[in-house]
Formats: structure tokens, sequence, C-alpha cells
């Protein structure tokens, strides 16, 4: 990986943000936001609970939801988490593919890491190839998200810190 701090975009006394800091903020995050393109080329974006499991975001929709229908047509999204304020936190973009999983026990890896970061709200039960929410009434695509290029946006000192990934093989 490799990590860059734009000075363009970061105070001057700012360093680049070691990537274990926004790995933390990834892991953490109650919240993410999940941006789509739409066949027609509009966007659409939507709050969404994730994990980040093995290296990538994982997140569930439902096979008739407006964003697995985007994502039949394009892959490529941008997952971003942090807070709403201007000098608190840290904000974290990531850029990648939303490619869907299947492996029955990567989906029980990840059901279970929804337990452990939810709770009993959502315990997900495992089906065949798709992970089934708590109510027992919808079946969910996992969908997991590999960071090609991410960014920390840090808030005291304001910096903007790139992270490129190696392309996996």
């Amino acid at each position: 990986m490799r990590t860059e701090l734009d000075p363009e975009f970061s105070e001057e006394t700012a360093q680049p943000i070691d990537w274990s800091v926004a790995d933390k903020v990834l892991t953490e995050a109650e919240t993410s936001w999940l941006a789509t393109v739409r066949p027609t080329g509009r966007p659409h974006v939507t709050p969404l609970i994730t994990v980040w499991l093995d290296g990538a975001i994982h997140f569930t929709a439902g096979p008739r939801e407006r964003k697995t229908r985007n994502l039949r047509e394009n892959s490529k999204v941008v997952v971003t988490t942090g807070n709403n304020t201007l000098s608190d936190g840290l904000d974290v973009v990531v850029e990648g593919d939303a490619i869907r999983t299947t492996d029955q026990d990567t989906l029980r890896r990840i059901a279970e890491a929804y337990l452990g970061k939810y709770g009993e709200t959502w315990r997900f039960s495992v089906g065949d190839g798709v992970l089934i929410d708590p109510s027992g009434r919808n079946d969910g695509w996992v969908f997991a998200v590999t960071p090609r290029v991410a960014f920390a946006f840090g808030k005291v000192p304001y910096s903007q810190t790139r992270y490129e990934f190696r392309e996996q093989s």
C-alpha cells in the first residue's frame, strides 16, 4: 500500500494518517454511506450498516433494492464513514468494486461479525448464498468492497491522506 499526504488539502503541520487509524474507523463505524450509480448515470446514496473483515467492507442488500439493481450494471462504488462534525474525528472514503459473496464459510464469518458488532438485533442466519435478516423474511445478498483507493480526512489538523492498494490477483 502506498500512503501519501496531499499538501494541497492539508494544514502545514499535518502528517499522513497511518492506515491503522483509518482501519479502526472502518471497523468501529456504526453507519456507512454507499454511493452507487443508476443505469441512467444518476447517483444513488444510501446509509447502511457494514462490517470490515479481511480487508474489505461487507454489506447486505436485497435482490430488488435499488443499490443491488445498480450494482448489477456497475459494480464501482464509494463507501464513506466518519462523523458529521467539522473539528473532531476522522472521515474515511473507500473506492472499489462491490462483488457479491456467496461462499458459505465466508457468509458465516460475516454473519458472526455482524452479531459481534451490532448485537442480537442483527443476528443473520446463513441461507444458500445469502444472509437472512433477523425477521426471517428477507434474503440479503452480501457484497464485499476491497479498497482500490481510500482517503482519510483528518480534522485537527486538517489533512487528506490517500492510500493506494495493490491490485488483488
